[in-house]
């Protein structure tokens, strides 16, 4: 990459080139997506860390599958409402302290989940947990999209990620060791209290970039003022492209969820799985594969990407088209080798999808709307996916056949075919990207290769 001006050097008269802070250093835009990968996996541990306990809540307070897919869709549902706020919040205030006093926030809901004793407790610290955590996303991708332009930027947000799969398996399997040895309370303590201590240790290393920065540095936009409210939707929806990728998360991530909730009972109801076994391997072969797949997901739509507009949806396509059968033949199968063959699979195909969820909307969205259009992207998403664990409670008391496994088994699988309706959409959504000639800053997107300063 070129030599970035220091904010002392300044444009010659009439020039056009802004004037930028300096920061893209290739070692430090990387440190950046280090130092949230951490704060991330903290917030899907706190988040996850209650599924792998579902069965102990159960028998200790007599909660019907239900009322736990209540406590699990409580968090869901503030978190997706909250998320067009927090949105339009992290694209006009500092988005390092939403980062930091978010985990600080969240963190200190995790820890009072311990003394949690009756249902309505539940709800509440999920819901908290859900208001605190809906400002990391919209804030910390896009600050990282402003460390990382066009060439690098489904990397970067690939391997940020990872600590999604890497603390949901943290969340489920601590979770459930900290409930065997010293009860179930033990788990949120320590999560809670880990969560504080990174928080305050990352506030003096994590820096906040001018909006648009690298977009700037690569020469794709000129600084802007913020949109005022009245223009924040225009700007997001002024094509179609937008939505179809918000409606397609709100498919994908309703699967998604059935399985971040409910795999662990799934595994310990219908396989008999112990509950520190059952956390383990409910997030393992699926989080792991996604963990592996994202990276590598994330170097071919770079390379695509370059080379044509609708690169990165296609690759997302493939992966729900391509796990949609195993979503089936893991809720369907009554042999392990094929569960976690199953299970493998379908954990690399989701996250050849994750890992450009993000980066394929803000190829479409500029700089100084990308919080407000990832908070959009959320709410729609996980208002969505909320109904996820509902759906598997209710249909597994009251679905047609003759057992609770059978009937959750049935509603695991119903996610096969709304993958596969997502894996069109996406493909629609692909033509339609081809088919525009212009990109959302005036530039000619479509066939444009960059070279790239990553060896």
């Amino acid at each position: 990459m070129s030599h970035d001006p220091s904010p002392q050097e300044k444009p010659s008269l009439g020039s056009t080139k802004p004037v930028l802070s300096g920061r893209l250093s290739p070692n430090y835009k990387w440190a950046v997506v280090g130092m949230l990968w951490f704060i991330c996996f903290f917030n899907y541990a706190d988040r996850q860390s209650i599924s792998s306990v579902v069965p102990v809540i159960q028998d200790e307070f007599g909660f019907t599958d239900f009322q736990m897919g209540m406590i699990g869709s409580a968090f869901m549902y503030v978190y997706a409402f909250g998320s067009p706020a927090a949105g339009y919040i992290g694209d006009r205030f500092r988005r390092k302290d939403l980062i930091l006093g978010g985990c600080l926030f969240w963190s200190v809901v995790t820890a009072m989940t311990g003394w949690c004793s009756r249902l309505g407790h539940f709800l509440t610290v999920r819901a908290l947990e859900g208001f605190g955590e809906t400002f990391y996303f919209p804030a910390s991708l896009s600050l990282v999209s402003d460390y990382h332009d066009r060439r690098t930027r489904s990397r970067a947000l690939a391997f940020h990620q990872s600590s999604v799969y890497i603390g949901t398996i943290g969340g489920g399997w601590l979770g459930a060791w900290f409930a065997e040895k010293f009860g179930w309370r033990s788990g949120f303590y320590f999560f809670g209290i880990s969560g504080l201590v990174l928080a305050l240790a990352l506030y003096g290393f994590l820096r906040e970039p001018e909006r648009g920065e690298a977009d700037m540095a690569a020469g794709d936009a000129l600084p802007e003022p913020p949109l005022p409210l009245a223009m924040v939707a225009p700007t997001i929806f002024r094509s179609p492209v937008a939505l179809m990728l918000m409606i397609a998360f709100l498919c994908a991530n309703f699967v998604a969820t059935i399985f971040l909730f409910w795999t662990p009972k799934f595994l310990r109801d219908k396989f008999g799985f112990d509950l520190i076994e059952a956390g383990l391997k409910a997030t393992l072969y699926i989080q792991l594969a996604s963990a592996v797949s994202g990276p590598l997901s994330g170097f071919v739509s770079d390379w695509l990407s370059r080379r044509f507009r609708g690169g990165r949806v296609l690759v997302q396509a493939f992966g729900v088209f391509a796990g949609a059968g195993f979503v089936v033949m893991l809720a369907t199968t009554e042999t392990l080798g094929t569960l976690f063959v199953a299970m493998s699979i379908f954990g690399f195909c989701k996250g050849i999808y994750d890992a450009n969820i993000f980066a394929s909307l803000y190829d479409v969205i500029e700089p100084r709307a990308r919080a407000s259009a990832t908070g959009l992207m959320n709410m729609v998403g996980w208002a969505g996916g909320a109904l996820g664990p509902m759906w598997v409670g209710w249909l597994s008391e009251n679905g047609p056949r003759a057992t609770i496994n059978e009937n959750r088994s049935l509603a695991f699988a119903s996610g096969g075919a709304l993958y596969v309706f997502c894996g069109a959409l996406l493909i629609a959504t692909a033509i339609v990207l081809v088919r525009t000639s212009r990109g959302p800053l005036g530039g000619d997107l479509k066939a444009e290769a960059f070279p790239s300063d990553e060896p």
